[in-house]
């Protein structure tokens, strides 16, 4: 019996980390960097950059152009803010990608299209697209 519930506390775990990964259960969309960009380029007037990091990490680490600040801890109480883009797509990025896996299912919850940038700012970054401090 003690291997089961081990067996099964191990199973849950992964579960949670599939989920908290957005690999399973995510019902939002995905754009690497590079696919980010391309959105951003060809798709200007239907697309919104969306930084869900603290004021400090947007202040100090840099952010993307015209990236509206909306810490995800903050984003359910601020929906009011968004609810002009509601039929845009909403590009969202964090540091590494966690936070903003958070705030794409808030997003898509509400009836918002959220598209979480994979790997985050780091990933933005080490790719070589520019931002602005």
């Amino acid at each position: 019996m003690n291997d089961l519930m081990l067996y099964s506390f191990i199973g849950l775990v992964i579960i949670y980390l599939l989920y908290a990964k957005g690999i399973i259960l995510a019902d939002f969309n995905f754009a690497t960097p590079k696919e980010a960009m391309e959105m951003m380029t060809n798709e200007k007037k239907n697309i919104i950059i969306l930084d869900v990091r603290t004021d400090a990490e947007y202040q100090t680490s840099g952010h993307i152009k015209d990236a509206i600040l909306i810490p995800v801890q903050e984003l359910e109480t601020r929906l009011d803010e968004l609810e002009k883009f509601k039929n845009h797509k909403i590009l969202v990025y964090c540091a590494s990608g966690n936070r903003s896996i958070s705030a794409s299912r808030i997003l898509y919850k509400y009836g918002f299209n959220p598209y979480n940038m994979r790997g985050g700012i780091y990933n933005w970054k080490s790719n070589g697209y520019k931002i602005e401090k």
